[in-house]
């Protein structure tokens, strides 16, 4: 594939982050994007249905990592490092839900930022920024 195409191909697929981004509040049921806006050390969890925030969370994760793989796919063109980055997203997902239905279900003041923080790694393309600089640390090593 040439260079160009390449760095289109990349190209577009960051703006589809960005559109999944920009269009949360449309796309996703999630009660905690207007919560965590305010000052949230200081008020009650909002009110929220569990399944369908599970079901929303899911999906924009999935979504997320298919295009992180894809952007993954066309930079270093190596089915092996897309084998480990999906099982890497799979592990990931599986331990951080954990985690975030336990803050879904207990929610405690004191709780709020950790649960911030475990909750940014499920929709926003964090591993992405993680995975992008160490392959291409791995890559120029080798």
């Amino acid at each position: 594939m040439h260079k160009v195409i390449r760095a289109i191909l990349v190209l577009v697929f960051v703006v589809l982050l960005v559109l999944i981004r920009f269009y949360e509040g449309v796309l996703f049921y999630d009660p905690y994007l207007t919560f965590f806006q305010n000052d949230y050390l200081y008020i009650d969890s909002p009110r929220r249905e569990i399944a369908k925030l599970v079901g929303f969370t899911t999906l924009r994760y999935a979504l997320n990592t298919v295009i992180s793989l894809a952007i993954l796919l066309v930079v270093f063109k190596d089915k092996g490092i897309i084998k480990f980055s999906a099982l890497i997203y799979v592990i990931a997902f599986l331990v951080l839900m954990v985690f975030y239905l336990y803050f879904v279900v207990n929610p405690r003041q004191e709780d709020y930022y950790l649960f911030f923080n475990i909750r940014r790694f499920l929709i926003q393309p964090i591993l992405l920024i993680l995975l992008l600089p160490a392959f291409y640390y791995h890559k120029i090593k080798n």
